[in-house]
């Protein structure tokens, strides 16, 4: 049976979740922890092992400071909202009962308060919250105005976020294990191209390139894309005859029909085309020994 707790206005505002705060004399509940179950929407998907046991160690010292968030299912029978690490964590320190609030909740509204409370969290990874967010949209038919309402976000963050989705399966992943940064992924995903996503995402893991560094290749890259798109350009003027030899070595070391463009004024740009991501890979390669 769950026994009731009647907290006064100070300890109940601070133990409360967002909807309770506007009633802090909100009655808790302690629950059974055997007639628990988790929430079957629940957006996080991983839980690290390591923060789990500390959080357990502090549960079994100082107790749970903020209660679970719970909807009745049946005869003392209640589902998670809100709450499913303390909830675990709790399990772990072997308490048998946990202090939660009771909320009347259908399951498409128990989702959205799932999904919203979770972004809230800062452990998330960026992965997690776009999927959240995705959600929302698809299975609570929220519009990205409403959505960004409900949790409290720029309609642009909403959309940077959403548009990780569109990224390589393994770029995703690589976000999820914290290989790479959301700002890497942010640049990254300004390259049209999956296959080039895939090598600058290799770069980064190989050669630890910075988000500031990330972001200057790929507009490079969309410069001279953008520039191969335009028509009619003027030829560039041609290299005086006694760089032909260099050009010519360069060709040899690059394994590449080395290009100089050269104007009037004696500026101009040395150009190493590739045929292929694995060909870029190749010359940044070479590129990289020298700089050693």
């Amino acid at each position: 049976m769950a026994k009731r707790n009647a907290l006064g206005r100070g300890l109940g505002a601070l133990m409360t979740d967002a909807d309770e705060v506007q009633n802090p004399a909100a009655a808790i509940d302690e629950i059974n922890v055997r007639d628990i179950e988790a929430n079957p929407w629940q957006p996080r998907t991983t839980f690290d092992e390591e923060a789990m046991a500390e959080l357990s160690r502090s549960i079994k010292e100082v107790g749970i400071i903020q209660p679970l968030t719970l909807r009745k299912t049946g005869e003392n029978k209640y589902q998670i909202i809100a709450g499913e690490r303390r909830f675990r964590a709790s399990k772990m320190a072997g308490l048998k009962t946990i202090p939660a609030f009771i909320r009347e909740s259908d399951d498409k509204n128990m989702l959205e308060l799932a999904l919203v409370e979770n972004i809230q969290r800062e452990d998330l990874d960026a992965i997690e919250v776009a999927l959240s967010y995705q959600r929302l949209l698809d299975e609570c038919n929220l519009t990205q105005e409403t959505l960004s309402d409900r949790v409290g976000k720029k309609r642009s963050t909403i959309s940077n976020y959403l548009r990780l989705l569109r990224l390589p399966a393994v770029i995703q992943k690589a976000i999820r294990d914290h290989e790479i940064s959301m700002g890497h992924a942010r640049a990254i995903i300004n390259v049209k191209d999956p296959e080039t996503q895939v090598m600058l995402y290799k770069q980064i893991i190989n050669y630890d390139f910075s988000v500031r560094k990330i972001e200057e290749i790929v507009r490079k890259l969309n410069s001279e894309e953008s520039k191969d798109d335009k028509p009619n350009r003027k030829p560039a003027t041609k290299f005086p005859k006694e760089y032909e030899q260099l050009q010519s070595h360069l060709s040899k070391h690059f394994d590449t029909d080395v290009d100089f463009k050269i104007n009037n004024k004696g500026k101009g740009k040395i150009v190493i085309p590739f045929g292929s991501t694995n060909d870029l890979e190749r010359i940044i390669g070479i590129l990289d020994k020298l700089n050693k």
